[in-house]
């Protein structure tokens, strides 16, 4: 039975970039002959550290005991066929792990969802930039045997180093991700967004807007926020709810109108919608930034809507908040383009494909 090493950042079930670009496809994996083993370096209590401000001998402790992690890993690296490293093997601008597993008998796969050359460091991180690198990105693309990319514009950056490139987009299982609650009219009209301590500063850029639609509307819309429960906007009467994989779909179930706000910059460029496609898949209607690989996913008008400016923002709410019909047709269609093209149905067989071609070389 070929062996694979999935070599990650965290726990199992605690990051929706590992959730849901390789932990999903665990069970059907096996159920076609893989053995599937994750190696993660930071606990739970390790995460309780590692993203808040401060405690830098605590963090310093942490970055000591992922390098011991990595070094039996690479040890043991022989003893699997595939080893697979999401975005890094440390966190660190060192590529010395990744260039040690390429120089063992597994084949090497690097995958990547974001611009993660670009080194956009978390708040509480801040300090610790200088120990990261620009080119380490390309050094793990070139050491490995094969690349998966989530959108055509990563596609691009990693066949600048190697040509063994293939979009694999972020995936939403289906089975699972259905609607809780019956999408119905309703007097009261909820806009959320989803996200996370990271990413809660991309959902600042709608607040503009939301206020703007606030005072159009008054009591009949109100938002939520879910990911960053330390977030609070008391003009719009927000209080931050967590995520939890136990919740997330009953929360999300509860948007009568999903949201993903986005800067225009470089780092955008790289971002594979994942937001926007969980609401979709639930048949949220949905409105996303023209931006990246958003404007490969929403035609717009037809199962979704894009929005540059603050205006076509608070145009486009307002069509949906107006509409229940369109709501519900657009939350449709949606759906149908997640099951077609973003689904964990629609892809898995090209993971298995990449992993046989990969040992049958």
């Amino acid at each position: 039975m070929p062996k694979i090493l999935f070599i990650a950042a965290h726990r199992p079930n605690r990051s929706p970039s590992q959730r849901y670009r390789f932990e999903q496809y665990f069970s059907f994996l096996k159920e076609n002959g893989f053995e599937c083993e994750l190696s993660y370096i930071l606990s739970e209590s390790d995460d309780k550290v590692f993203y808040k401000t401060g405690n830098i001998l605590q963090k310093l402790s942490i970055i000591i005991k992922s390098a011991k992690k990595r070094l039996v890993d690479v040890k043991r690296a022989n003893h699997f066929d595939i080893i697979f490293v999401q975005r890094e093997a440390f966190m660190t601008g060192s590529a010395y792990f990744e260039k040690r597993f390429s120089r063992s008998k597994a084949k090497l796969v690097f995958d990547f969802d974001d611009s993660i050359w670009l080194l956009d460091t978390s708040k509480a991180n801040k300090m610790w930039q200088w120990m990261k690198s620009a080119k380490k990105t390309g050094e793990i693309i070139s050491a490995a045997d094969m690349v998966f990319a989530g959108n055509t514009y990563l596609s691009e950056y990693a066949r600048l180093f190697n040509k063994k490139v293939k979009i694999i987009p972020t995936t939403i299982d289906t089975a699972v991700f259905q609607r809780t609650k019956k999408y119905e009219e309703k007097d009261r009209i909820c806009i959320g967004w989803s996200g996370s301590l990271t990413t809660i500063k991309h959902f600042e850029n709608a607040v503009p807007v939301l206020k703007m639609i606030k005072k159009k509307y008054g009591e009949k819309v109100f938002f939520k926020v879910m990911g960053d429960e330390t977030y609070r906007n008391e003009e719009l009467g927000i209080q931050g709810i967590p995520w939890t994989s136990e919740t997330e779909i009953e929360i999300l179930s509860g948007f009568d109108i999903g949201i993903m706000p986005l800067p225009n910059d470089q780092w955008v460029k790289g971002k594979c919608g994942l937001k926007g496609l969980s609401y979709m898949s639930l048949e949220t209607p949905t409105i996303m930034s023209a931006e990246g690989v958003n404007t490969e996913i929403i035609v717009d008008g037809e199962n979704g809507f894009l929005a540059k400016t603050d205006d076509e923002w608070v145009i486009k709410l307002s069509q949906l908040i107006d509409s229940f019909e369109l709501r519900k047709k657009m939350g449709m269609k949606g759906r149908a383009t997640v099951v077609e093209k973003y689904s964990y149905e629609s892809q898995k067989n090209n993971y298995l494909k990449a992993f046989n071609e990969l040992l049958n070389r």
